[in-house]
């Protein structure tokens, strides 16, 4: 919404049971031909296209039927132009001869792109190790953790801290060198994972939002935090009603000499350092979960329905909306954005024109694979901007170690 183009969203429907994909794919007809819910791709004669004859068209369509026809046919993009030839025209007499030329392209889109679907959102690991810190001294670690609903609750984050002494050292000739690193995270993870001061159960602790563990057995050991799942709440029944939030939780660590009233509330002080954070995994938005195609379907509504616009709270008044969204399903969108195709259509004045913009969700698998070959066949090969982080853990007899692959910054 942001960039303000004039938006169509497709929602392709899921595979009925026993069906195929010609179910929700149309692979013959014309647009008139679609019945509602099913989602094709046309050439610039109204023909279905397929995979093998999209490309030699001038431009396409894309085209999805509808359930309430009064008034309106079926819901339709403006014309693409891909990789495809372009029309001309040739004027013998009084005649008009309208040719194809497969030597010459023109193309109109500026965007194609496709987000792969990841369900999961990654949570945000960090490793606490390299720690300085010799026998009995005072040790704070600080957490502060962020999110959409985290900073409406608190300033700057939800931040607390925990204090421990380092543990005695073993007597020898240089009894304050050293210190047992396993048992002084052992006493930061008793005092992490204590439940929260007062009698009220709902009050919130270091467990609402992280888990902790200690890896490894000697001096090299580290403490891993992790963030936990960001709550799901209740989703309303009304139509009206805008529930899919958008957020992730993440949050930064600060471990240091001396009490917390020491600490800055923004930043650390290099001068009493005494271990070193390092994120191993950053948290990760979920993408494609059918929450947030409904909520698309809902922020585009405006732009798909002929008449009654406006969605209002009782259902009776919302005719003309329909939605295709499967609950449970994972989703792939891909997003197409061009101008017009007819230059001559372009009205010059003092204002911005304003592009288009498609975007198609359809379930991943069989239908995304569809989808994708048609889209390839016109327009190349999408970027996928939704690659999912993945974790790989390996055990040793010692320790652990998680990497990850992710770009995401906090």
């Amino acid at each position: 919404m942001s960039d303000f183009s004039l938006t169509t969203l497709f929602v392709v429907p899921t595979i009925p049971s026993g069906g195929s994909i010609n179910d929700v794919i149309a692979n013959s007809g014309k647009t008139q031909n679609l019945t509602a819910g099913k989602v094709g791709f046309f050439k610039s004669n109204y023909d279905v296209a397929v995979a093998s004859d999209i490309a030699a068209s001038p431009y396409f369509y894309v085209a999805q039927g509808r359930a309430n026809t009064y008034l309106q046919g079926s819901k339709r993009s403006d014309k693409i132009a891909g990789n495809g030839a372009v029309q001309s025209f040739t004027l013998t007499g009084d005649a008009q001869t309208i040719a194809v030329n497969p030597n010459t392209t023109k193309t109109n889109v500026t965007e194609w792109y496709k987000v792969s679907g990841c369900p999961t959102a990654a949570n945000q690991i960090t490793n606490v190790g390299g720690w300085n810190v010799h026998c009995g001294d005072i040790v704070t670690l600080t957490l502060r953790a962020h999110s959409s609903y985290i900073d409406t609750l608190y300033f700057n984050g939800f931040t607390r801290s925990v204090t421990v002494q380092a543990p005695c050292c073993d007597c020898g000739s240089s009894p304050c060198d050293t210190v047992d690193v396993p048992a002084l995270i052992d006493a930061f993870i008793a005092k992490l994972t204590q439940a929260a001061p007062g009698i009220n159960p709902d009050n919130i602790s270091f467990n609402t939002f992280y888990t902790f563990r200690r890896i490894g057995d000697d001096a090299n050991a580290t403490l891993e935090i992790q963030g936990v799942p960001l709550t799901v709440y209740g989703q309303p029944c009304d139509v009206a009603a805008f529930p899919q939030e958008y957020d992730r939780m993440w949050f930064r660590t600060f471990v240091y000499s001396g009490p917390a009233t020491t600490a800055d509330f923004i930043v650390d002080d290099n001068c009493n350092i005494v271990a070193t954070p390092v994120v191993t995994q950053r948290s990760s938005y979920a993408t494609g979960q059918a929450a947030e195609i409904a909520q698309l379907e809902k922020n585009f509504y405006s732009y798909q329905a002929g008449y009654l616009k406006h969605l209002y709270r009782m259902n009776g008044f919302n005719e003309n909306f329909e939605s295709y969204v499967a609950g449970g399903v994972t989703y792939d969108t891909y997003y197409i954005k061009f101008n017009e195709y007819d230059k001559s259509a372009y009205q010059w004045g003092a204002y911005v024109p304003e592009d288009s913009q498609v975007i198609i969700a359809a379930p991943t698998g069989t239908v995304s694979n569809k989808v994708s070959e048609i889209l390839s066949a016109a327009l190349g090969t999408p970027v996928d901007n939704g690659v999912c982080i993945t974790t790989t853990t390996t055990t040793t007899s010692s320790s652990s170690t998680t990497t990850t692959t992710t770009t995401l910054q906090p």
